[in-house]
């Protein structure tokens, strides 16, 4: 059965439109969109004000809401945040994840989220042993935001070493498969559903061997999957990436195939010219966190060339430090406002298309 809704504004990018009647079929989907419909049509449900799309948090990882007021206070680094965020991951089975999982999503859909991206590579039990279901952990958060009544894109993330020629240390064994080959036979397990999505993820160039990446790419690829990267978030990351390989992050996925319009690379903070012109050229997203790169002293990405050069730009709330998309495109615009010392570099439409 077909409902419809009469919405008295709506945002329909990039201008708001009064009189607008939206069609949804009964699997949820919107089925048709019309404009200058001036009264609501019998038996439409009534929605006054302005209703804009869903929101879509495009970076998630759902255990480091667990974190929230303990890290927020007292010194520190990404890498002394990284120890205490660890020993969270190491506590969680498939239940408590399970319940976290949905409470962080109901805590989103109140926020106005509709859609989660969740970067996920909390695979096994601690010591790395595989549940006897090896997506237990995957499938603990697709039924989470089932019941938290969001739509989920489960961004299974290959997670191979814990630094460049380094095996993985004892709390990353639960994030481990061995090998990219043995992480796409486990997450081609995993299936689409009406809610979910099935997508992949490098967790960073740290994380995966250079002549790894190419599994990855290419599962995703065949798939027409999504597929996520950790990028440049550290200046650390890209200095041991010049000592290993001696080219930047970027120019490592560029050679291995990983850039793509298909592909987003999250944080791009610590860019060269020649990464961001990689990163537009090549049509690869980029996912800004504005609220977790502040929190964690990260720094601020440059999210203006990027988009200059073609990279489309998405938000999320990576370490839930705040759950609110439209506080991460605030804060997009102000941490630009700040670096430059200028206003005004992004409409209200542009970063509510970044927060969509």
């Amino acid at each position: 059965m077909q409902v419809t809704y009469w919405l008295e504004h709506a945002w329909l990018d990039p201008e708001v439109e009064p009189g607008v009647v939206v069609e949804v079929s009964r699997d949820g989907r919107i089925a048709d969109v019309r404009t200058g419909v001036g009264t609501p049509p019998p038996g439409a449900t009534v929605l006054r004000g302005l209703t804009v799309p869903g929101l879509a948090n495009a970076h998630s990882h759902a255990f480091h809401r667990a974190l929230r007021s303990t890290v927020q206070v007292g010194s520190g680094t990404f890498w002394t945040w990284r120890e205490v965020m660890y020993s969270v991951a190491d506590r969680l089975t498939p239940d408590t994840y399970h319940a976290l999982a949905r409470a962080v999503y109901a805590e989103m859909a109140l926020a106005g989220i509709s859609t989660v991206g969740e970067f996920h590579y909390l695979h096994h039990a601690p010591g790395g042993t595989p549940y006897d279901d090896p997506n237990a952990m995957g499938e603990a958060l697709i039924a989470a935001a089932a019941e938290a009544g969001i739509r989920i894109t489960l961004l299974d993330t290959a997670y191979v070493s814990s630094g460049f020629g380094k095996e993985p240390d004892r709390h990353q064994r639960r994030f481990s498969d061995g090998t990219t080959e043995a992480w796409a036979e486990r997450a081609t397990l995993l299936k689409d559903r009406d809610h979910a999505r099935i997508g992949a993820a490098i967790h960073s160039v740290r994380a995966v061997p250079a002549d790894q990446l190419d599994t990855v790419a290419e599962w995703a690829g065949t798939r027409g999957a999504p597929l996520h990267v950790h990028l440049s978030e550290q200046t650390a990351e890209n200095e041991a990436c010049l000592a290993a390989h001696d080219c930047t992050p970027t120019r490592l996925l560029a050679d291995h195939g990983v850039l793509g319009p298909n592909t987003t690379g999250v944080h791009n903070t610590h860019l060269t010219d020649e990464d961001i012109a990689l990163l537009g050229g090549s049509g690869t997203g980029t996912c800004m966190c504005p609220t977790t790169e502040r929190d964690l002293a990260d720094g601020i990405g440059p999210a203006v060339a990027l988009q200059k050069e073609g990279s489309p730009l998405s938000l999320g709330s990576d370490s839930h430090a705040v759950i609110d998309l439209f506080e991460e495109a605030r804060a997009m615009e102000l941490n630009e406002r700040l670096r430059t010392r200028t206003r005004g570099h992004w409409t209200a439409a542009a970063l509510l298309r970044a927060a969509t």
